[in-house]
């Protein structure tokens, strides 16, 4: 990838648009109980991004949010209910879902929240028990 690339994605319905433009700072899934009931799924997969990495080029004023806890800002469209971002604003990096990216090559380096899996993967990546060090995590490897 490169930082002059440029990505489109969109809701589900199409009213919320936007582009992100460079490199992820990281991609993977994370299997912790609030992402997966977030996402009505066993695991939900990642892309964090610098928050200047994202322009939303339609439907502004069509972004809901909800706050659980301080660390996570969930954004989706109010029309359809589609998930779009969450904002992590401890660690300065904006979560778009891989899924609403569809021309981004998916490229997963990590699973994080491991230890909480409902989904057992056996891909190879490194599988971390909660996050890394650096994150506010033990930065211990599970084995797969």
């Amino acid at each position: 990838m490169s930082a002059d690339k440029s990505y489109n994605g969109s809701c589900f319905c199409g009213a919320v648009q936007f582009t992100v433009t460079g490199d992820p700072a990281a991609m993977g899934y994370c299997h912790c109980e609030s992402c997966r009931s977030w996402s009505a799924g066993p695991v939900n997969a990642f892309t964090l991004w610098n928050p200047d990495a994202l322009k939303i080029t339609r439907g502004a004023d069509n972004i809901g949010g909800y706050e659980k806890t301080a660390a996570s800002h969930r954004q989706w469209c109010k029309s359809c209910g589609g998930h779009l971002f969450t904002q992590h604003p401890a660690w300065n990096l904006v979560d778009v879902y891989a899924a609403v990216i569809p021309g981004l090559p998916f490229q997963p380096g990590v699973h994080v929240n491991y230890q909480e899996t409902k989904l057992r993967m056996q891909d190879g990546l490194p599988k971390m028990k909660d996050l890394p060090k650096e994150m506010g995590g033990s930065g211990a490897v599970l084995a797969e």
